[in-house]
């Protein structure tokens, strides 16, 4: 099994383009992986993450890919847990699953400054 795993290993260049990495990149390559340019797919931003901010993601809805991967255009909706006026006002609602912050699609920002994963913070 080793002897395959390496075999195979040895017939990739030794950098993968885009659509073969798992590692966070731009939203852009990471929508590159999935099949469809990402339309349907949930990504979020990974500093969300190390900041704590949970179960909050951007449903991409439309893509315009180019130059492999690495450029292009995203629009989505954003789905945001928690906050708002209901943390202001003290009510605490129990399995609060997440809001729907945008009603229409949107541009998605931050596409080529932050890094992205896919699935939700």
């Amino acid at each position: 099994m080793e002897r395959a795993v390496r075999a195979i290993q040895s017939l990739l260049p030794s950098t993968l383009p885009p659509s073969l990495r798992t590692t966070p990149a731009n939203l852009y390559q990471v929508l590159s992986r999935a099949p469809g340019g990402g339309v349907g797919q949930r990504v979020h931003q990974i500093r969300w993450a190390e900041k704590g901010i949970r179960n909050c993601y951007w449903q991409v809805t439309r893509t315009r890919l180019k130059l492999e991967g690495n450029h292009g255009k995203a629009w989505g909706k954003l789905y945001w847990k928690g906050s708002s006026y209901l943390e202001e006002a003290a009510v605490i609602l129990p399995a609060y699953t997440g809001k729907q912050i945008s009603d229409q699609e949107e541009r998605i920002p931050g596409s080529l400054k932050y890094k992205w994963s896919a699935g939700s913070s």
